[in-house]
């Protein structure tokens, strides 16, 4: 059984969302970084910077959510989520991947620090930097989604859960205004059970 060392509100609900969406059984290890849960040796072991998610199958150790999500997937996918090894449906599944973590994920981290200061101590030039990077990237995602429900067509892949959940944060921090396909898409995997089901607490 898949165990996933989990943090609420954090890159560890992916794999979760993956989880649900698969419908397997699955061991889920609540860590509370703040009484320091994330900083044992235990977890650095797992984890050699103490981040979450990390997930323990059999052999398996992996960090990493994208690796993880791309693994249950292969595992347990009985091809859902994940096309054939070769066809150009896995290779689409693996650019929109790298593509979440190398172009829309990068510009939150900066713009969320900005935010969480007092408005009056912001730095304004970074905020809007941040938020024009990070709708740069979303654009490409609204781009490929129209007459289509998910980025590879009608069925749900590893890459939605993927992209919709990085896309959903960069809602919360910089809006989706002006990208309809977009935010119709972050609100169609927000109302799927299994997403609703990982994000209940």
């Amino acid at each position: 059984m898949p165990k996933l060392y989990y943090v609420p509100r954090t890159r560890a609900a992916r794999p979760r969302i993956v989880l649900e969406e698969l419908g397997i059984p699955y061991e889920l290890v609540r860590l509370d970084p703040g009484s320091g849960e994330t900083r044992t040796p235990e977890h650095l072991a797992r984890h050699p910077l103490g981040h979450v998610p990390v997930l323990e199958d059999g052999e398996v150790r992996l960090f990493e959510s994208g690796a993880i999500c791309f693994w249950l997937a292969e595992r347990y996918g009985e091809g859902r989520l994940l096309a054939p090894p070769g066809s150009p449906a896995r290779a689409l599944a693996y650019q929109w991947l790298c593509f979440a973590l190398s172009e829309l994920e990068p510009p939150l981290a900066p713009l969320a620090a900005e935010l969480k200061k007092p408005e009056p101590e912001r730095d304004r030039a970074r905020v809007e930097e941040g938020r024009a990077r990070f709708h740069a990237a979303a654009r490409a995602v609204d781009a490929a989604l129209p007459g289509r429900e998910f980025l590879l067509g009608s069925e749900l892949s590893v890459a939605d859960v993927v992209v919709a959940a990085v896309l959903s944060y960069g809602k919360f921090l910089a809006g989706l205004e002006g990208l309809p396909a977009a935010e119709a898409y972050v609100l169609r995997l927000r109302s799927r059970p299994a997403w609703k089901r990982a994000m209940a607490d």
